[in-house]
């Protein structure tokens, strides 16, 4: 699998909000192997979106139609300034529910000093954590160069998600979270996506 995590920002989140769905509707058809694609936009402006193939191949091909570079061309004046590109074939996907009926999305992007330990922590006791917070619909990991990462956490709601925070966990996931933390250089930043965007091939 393939991911490319696309920010910038934004003034305007209504106009890119259209600009997505003319592409669901004009574009989205001729895109081979799309997976699908999260987007939205902060309180702040950051606008973000992660967008999946089932292979680089397949994205670049799809980056290449003279359609896909018009629709670019129009959308990236909305941005604020340029837009950066993360390209990854480090993609996991973890699924407890249905994301496309999340009504709240948070994407987190840090660096880890030991991304593989940190891999092993988020696949241990997938079970008890789906217990412990089933407001989670499932989520997508993203590893980037250097210990970088980005995952996107699929809400059933904001509120749910909020009271999920504040719960107390079991001890053992408490071990977990802690040595996560650990693992963690520098502060993470959130992108709290309280309108997303979330599409998907029919």
């Amino acid at each position: 699998m393939f991911a490319q995590v696309i920010q910038a920002r934004t003034s305007n989140p209504q106009a890119l909000d259209s600009a997505i769905n003319r592409w669901l509707q004009d574009l989205a058809p001729g895109a081979t192997g799309w997976l699908g694609s999260t987007s939205g936009v902060t309180e702040d402006g950051r606008a973000i979106a992660v967008v999946r193939f089932e292979s680089e191949e397949d994205a670049a091909r799809n980056s290449n139609r003279p359609e896909q570079d018009q629709w670019w061309s129009e959308t990236s004046k909305l941005f604020d300034g340029e837009a950066t590109f993360h390209d990854s074939t480090d993609v996991s996907v973890d699924v407890q529910g249905d994301p496309d009926q999340a009504g709240f999305v948070q994407i987190i992007q840090g660096r880890s000093n030991d991304p593989e330990r940190a891999r092993q922590l988020m696949d241990q006791d997938s079970d008890k954590w789906n217990a412990f917070r089933p407001d989670i619909l499932g989520s997508v990991a993203i590893g980037h160069e250097g210990g970088a990462y980005t995952t996107v956490l699929y809400f059933t709601s904001e509120a749910e998600a909020r009271e999920g925070e504040r719960k107390e966990p079991p001890p053992e996931l408490q071990a977990q979270m802690e040595e996560m933390n650990k693992l963690s250089v520098g502060e993470p930043e959130f992108f709290d996506l309280k309108r997303p965007m979330i599409i998907s091939p029919t």
